[in-house]
């Protein structure tokens, strides 16, 4: 059994949605945030100092070095890089640089004003380093191929062929938007242009509104940036670090088992229950995650998710949902290397018309899932 599957199930069997945990437990992103968001691409700036201290932990790596002022003092000034993860893949460790070290920095400063700079270039002895490889995630495995591994009862297999092992990464979208609508966005699902913004979706004035809002602002409030709150709904296929699917047949369920943030999990339930909670676990309240029940129409998986609460954001990029968000995923496995995921969206409080949303995801192979927690350099 998937060992982090082995370990929840003995914690869990007495309260197996553990809803609790994933309110105090819950996730960050993978954990970064657009740089607009906290720095002022505008006040571009470069230092030079002495290195104090390198934080390396998530959700982002930080460098602190001593900046001499032209009157002889000096005031101490904090890096923010990439996370451990990426950097650690593009080859640096945590004594890539040590305490003493000169070191010069340019990237932007801070909105709030406090001594902190975006380390778009970090320089060592005329060297640049911490810088993070441009196929930093697509690098991780190589391409499979083969047929659709499937069950005995013949039934396909959403992970790992029996005796082997990987998770699903590198998805074709990273932010959530009708299928059909021709809208450039960033990564972090940041807008080219604002003007595209009626187009993502068929919003509601006021969810189009705050979408806007959301986008201007840089996705600053992002509660998955601010309080490491889960990236629920489609927003958790979209996450660099990827996802495994782990099948509990014996007991009628799936784990969805994260990287990124906090190394979440969610529940799709298989077999004939009702779509409401269990005294002894998360009762009816709304959840992040809500309430899924699944079922197979031929090599399909169809899941249909209700009962979500509003304290996260369902998509990178900042769009609006309600508690009246019903979503119906469908996963299907063309082959060994391949997850189409779909999703349609019907939720009357924000959008028009219930609206569809697909992408594909790829197997990395070999691979157990990297670990990322947001809360790291939060202790």
């Amino acid at each position: 059994m998937n060992r982090r599957v082995a370990s929840l199930c003995a914690f869990g069997r007495a309260r197996e949605t553990l809803a609790a945990l994933l309110v105090f437990g819950a996730s960050a992103t993978f954990a970064h945030h657009p740089v607009g968001a906290k720095f002022d691409e505008a006040k571009v700036t470069t230092l030079n100092g002495r290195v104090t201290a390198v934080d390396w932990a998530n959700p982002h790596v930080h460098v602190f070095f001593n900046v001499k002022a032209a009157d002889g003092s000096e005031a101490n000034w904090a890096t923010e890089l990439a996370s451990v993860v990426e950097l650690d893949w593009s080859g640096w460790a945590a004594d890539t640089i040590e305490p003493g070290d000169s070191i010069t920095v340019n990237g932007p400063v801070a909105l709030n004003g406090s001594r902190q700079i975006w380390g778009t270039t970090v320089q060592l002895d005329g060297k640049t380093v911490f810088t993070v490889a441009e196929n930093v995630f697509s690098s991780r495995g190589e391409a499979v191929s083969g047929p659709t591994p499937r069950w005995p009862d013949k039934q396909p297999r959403l992970g790992p062929p029996k005796g082997e092992t990987g998770y699903w990464a590198l998805p074709g979208k990273t932010s959530l938007m009708e299928d059909g609508a021709a809208v450039a966005v960033d990564k972090y699902g940041v807008l080219a242009s604002m003007n595209d913004a009626a187009k993502v979706a068929p919003f509601q004035k006021w969810a189009l509104d705050l979408y806007t809002l959301r986008q201007r602002n840089w996705l600053k409030d992002d509660p998955m940036f601010l309080n490491c709150i889960p990236p629920a709904g489609p927003r958790q296929f979209q996450q660099p670090f990827g996802f495994q699917l782990v099948e509990d047949r014996d007991r009628s369920r799936i784990f969805v088992l994260l990287s990124g943030g906090n190394s979440n999990w969610r529940f799709i339930y298989t077999d004939d229950r009702t779509a409401t909670g269990q005294v002894t676990g998360n009762d009816t309240n709304p959840l992040f995650y809500g309430h899924s029940l699944a079922k197979w129409e031929g090599d399909t998986m169809v899941v249909t998710t209700t009962g979500f609460n509003e304290g996260f954001w369902f998509s990178n990029g900042g769009l609006p949902h309600t508690n009246k968000l019903t979503l119906t995923e469908r996963f299907t496995r063309s082959d060994l290397g391949t997850l189409h995921y779909a999703v349609t969206v019907d939720d009357p409080g924000a959008y028009t018309r219930p609206w569809t949303s697909s992408w594909d995801l790829h197997w990395v192979a070999g691979q157990e899932l990297p670990e990322f927690y947001c809360q790291d350099n939060r202790q």
